[in-house]
């Protein structure tokens, strides 16, 4: 078997060809079935696996002023979006708008106007900023879709799964002052609806789907992470509340039962609760499938505290 040229280390574990070039590396070398080619004009030394991985390896790619937006940019930021990420999921990236937008397969490029988004240095790359982000992947987006973006974004918890760095994300005022700049923009509207349906203070997407739900259902909106006190002491944070008629409801991720520290501070939080006259319903991903019985649970605990 033919001996391969050693590749220096300094060109990364994934580099473009001309980079290869510019190190000394003759152009026959990169194309040794030993490095994969995720885009054109890259390769990598191990197969891209990861959502993470095929973005580190068109960094490469990007040409000054470029930057990832869209849904690359939403799951680049932990945004809870809809969908799962898929291998066959382009790459989504933003030039100026004299630039010109790549034309490879497996990306999808759009022009933006540089006001329109802040850049962001984030896991090392450049990617507009999370409301930016939002914004131009509103058009794949339904209205409750959006709703669970916009308050993950609003939230301030430390504890809201995969968010990326920094809490609040964006503020409501922002989001609003962003949508008057922008004016009109494929999804602008479902954009406009959600953030009047949006909440601060949501800990997951699921707290976002069940407030949605009873609020569908035909009940009454229920209070965001009421904190529940007694002689001074805080006894807990309840996901979503009917406060005036001690009506308490409980999202159980699968985290809840395979935690086992989380497991006894549920029960024991239940207990305290249950100890100050609350009735607390627990549910979990079931219920949503199936929402008939758990709706007809919670409408009969407001029925019978109603005075």
């Amino acid at each position: 078997m033919r001996h391969r040229v050693p590749l220096p280390r300094r060109l990364g574990d994934r580099f473009s060809v001309r980079s290869a070039e510019a190190a000394g590396i003759r152009r026959g070398r990169c194309s040794t079935p030993d490095l994969h080619r995720p885009f054109h004009g890259v390769r990598s030394r191990e197969k891209p696996v990861t959502f993470d991985d095929v973005v580190r390896c068109y960094e490469p790619r990007l040409k000054p002023g470029q930057r990832f937006g869209g849904l690359t940019a939403a799951r680049d930021w932990g945004l809870p979006l809809p969908t799962m990420w898929q291998p066959d999921e382009p790459i989504e990236v933003i030039v100026p708008p004299t630039g010109a937008a790549p034309k490879t397969a497996g990306v999808k490029g759009r022009r933006l106007r540089e006001d329109r988004a802040e850049t962001r240095i984030l896991k090392g790359h450049p990617v507009v900023d999370p409301v930016a982000a939002l914004f131009t992947c509103a058009s794949t987006l339904t209205v409750q879709q959006a709703v669970t973006i916009i308050d993950a974004l609003l939230t301030t918890a430390s504890n809201y799964p995969g968010l990326g760095p920094g809490r609040p994300m964006s503020t409501r005022d922002e989001i609003a002052r962003r949508l008057d700049e922008w004016w009109r923009f494929p999804g602008s509207t479902t954009i406009r609806t959600a953030l009047r349906q949006a909440r601060e203070r949501v800990e997951s997407p699921k707290e976002t789907e069940t407030r949605l739900l009873l609020i569908a259902s035909g009940l009454p909106e229920p209070v965001v992470q009421q904190e529940v006190r007694a002689g001074g002491v805080l006894l807990g944070r309840i996901d979503l509340a009917y406060p005036e008629l001690k009506v308490a409801i409980e999202y159980e991720g699968d985290g809840h039962r395979t935690d086992k520290e989380q497991w006894r501070k549920d029960i024991q939080r239940q207990r305290h609760l249950e100890s100050e006259g609350w009735i607390v319903i627990r549910l979990t991903q079931a219920d949503l499938d199936a929402p008939e019985p758990m709706i007809a649970s919670i409408r009969r605990a407001i029925i019978a505290r109603t005075p």
